[in-house]
């Protein structure tokens, strides 16, 4: 395990003794820092916190006992290891009791404290590793979408899809055409406390200008010639709930003072009424420009942009995402195949190989009407499609190339197999702690490959 991104921290009332183990602890690669005073540790630590704890027992104003009791009510899972210069053995078996991880009597051995430090570092991100794949199982056993990939950009999106799922705030969605912004709205909704409540997506470039404002707002009866009755809008609709406004640069500069005004009073007044709405509602906003460049254009109003920008998602575009096309691809296959009840026959590894070098310029739903087209009508006319608008990607250096033809055939022979372990190491003659590592490199997991889980 890497220890660069873990921190061991030091308590004792004797400053000599935080320099010693700091100096012990950096020769060793992992970083460390001692303080005297106990609450400088405990503002410092969360549930997420990467460390462990180092205290003395024996320090005027709170003991050691007590620090670790506070840090176990922030998490129960921190190691804390407790050290003193006058244990004995009921101490050390009431600390353990406490939950200490260790207990350990002044002098210590280096190359013991070391060990205990390692191991407990182990421990610490053993326990955040099963808490992160903990919460990924949970939200992708949850009904509703899923946000599928490996990729460093999807990760780091869904990442910050988790730090907001339960707060209030509004989303702005970027992404390029086809990269799943309305996915990513629904997952924020379906995965939200307001998942009871409606869903209402509308297309801001799709509405004409005339009757934008009731679609929005909504209007009484006879607001308006043709209005002959009262008309509830997309916001009074969503209350209590989500509403996805699609294309919000396409919104006219004349509805956007109104969108502002309701976006912070979250109030709304219908057409024809001068009676307030208040609403309880989440605005998730999706574009494919820069609105900051339309901004900067006269084109879209700065003062909306900066309140739609308190939270940004950016989709990456699929080129961008390449070692998660094959896991896509197959996802879509599976779905058609349900769908139109033909099996799915394996790519060979010419068409796979084809899947990773193009360039999708129509991105996820590119590849999913690829996929469709091949459970439909097989890959010659599949590929041929995409034969006539395929752009190559030829600036993959020698090692990339060899990783991703080794990650392509690891691929097809799990896919083969349905995602027998013992199959796949058959078939490509690996032993199993190598596939392993390999799965491991190139985020491949097992369960995607199992054809009775979709």
């Amino acid at each position: 395990m890497s220890h660069d991104a873990y921190t061991v921290l030091i308590l004792d009332d004797e400053p000599h003794i935080g320099t010693v183990l700091t100096q012990l602890f950096e020769l060793e690669g992992i970083t460390a820092k001692a303080t005297t005073q106990p609450q400088e540790i405990l503002k410092s630590l969360d549930r997420n916190w990467m460390g462990v704890v180092i205290t003395d027992v024996n320090m005027p104003g709170m003991d050691g006992i007590s620090v670790m009791q506070q840090i176990k009510q922030q998490d129960a899972d921190i190691p804390v290891i407790l050290i003193t210069g006058f244990g004995d053995i009921a101490m050390a078996v009431s600390a353990v009791k406490q939950g200490a991880y260790d207990f350990l009597e002044k002098p210590f051995n280096n190359e013991h404290i070391l060990d205990i430090v390692q191991r407990a570092l182990e421990k610490r991100a053993l326990t955040l590793e099963n808490r992160k794949l903990k919460q990924e199982l949970q939200s992708q056993s949850l009904p509703g979408p899923r946000i599928l990939g490996n990729s460093p950009g999807i990760r780091q999106m869904r990442h910050v899809i988790h730090q907001v799922l339960d707060t209030p705030a509004d989303i702005l969605v970027h992404g390029e055409t086809g990269t799943g912004k309305e996915l990513v709205a629904r997952y924020l909704h379906d995965h939200s406390p307001r998942n009871a409540a409606n869903f209402v997506a509308i297309n801001c470039g799709a509405i004409p200008e005339t009757i934008i404002e009731s679609e929005l707002f909504g209007a009484e009866a006879g607001a308006f010639t043709g209005a002959d009755k009262t008309r509830i809008g997309k916001f009074e609709y969503a209350n209590g709930g989500t509403l996805f406004l699609d294309e919000i640069e396409s919104t006219p500069m004349s509805l956007q003072v109104k969108l502002l005004r309701v976006l912070e009073d979250r109030k709304v007044v219908r057409l024809g009424s001068n009676k307030s709405i208040e609403l309880d509602i989440r605005i998730i906003a999706a574009t494919k420009v820069d609105l900051k460049a339309l901004c900067d254009k006269g084109e879209f109003r700065h003062d909306l942009f900066y309140r739609l920008n308190l939270v940004t998602i950016e989709i990456p575009p699929l080129r961008e995402r390449r070692e998660d096309i094959s896991l896509l691809f197959l996802h879509f296959a599976r779905i058609a195949s349900a769908r139109y009840h033909k099996e799915v026959i394996a790519l060979d590894t010419a068409h796979a190989a084809r899947l990773s070098t193009y360039d999708w310029p129509g991105n996820v739903r590119e590849l999913r009407n690829l996929a469709e087209r091949y459970v439909l009508l097989g890959s010659d006319a599949a590929f041929g499609a995409m034969s006539s608008d395929e752009r190559l990607h030829s600036g993959m250096s020698l090692t990339q190339r060899v990783e991703f033809f080794e990650r392509l055939l690891i691929e097809d022979a799990l896919n083969h197999n349905k995602g027998s372990i013992k199959h796949t190491m058959e078939q490509l003659e690996l032993p199993r702690k190598t596939l392993y590592d390999k799965m491991r490199k190139y985020g491949l997991e097992r369960k995607d490959f199992i054809n009775d889980e979709l």
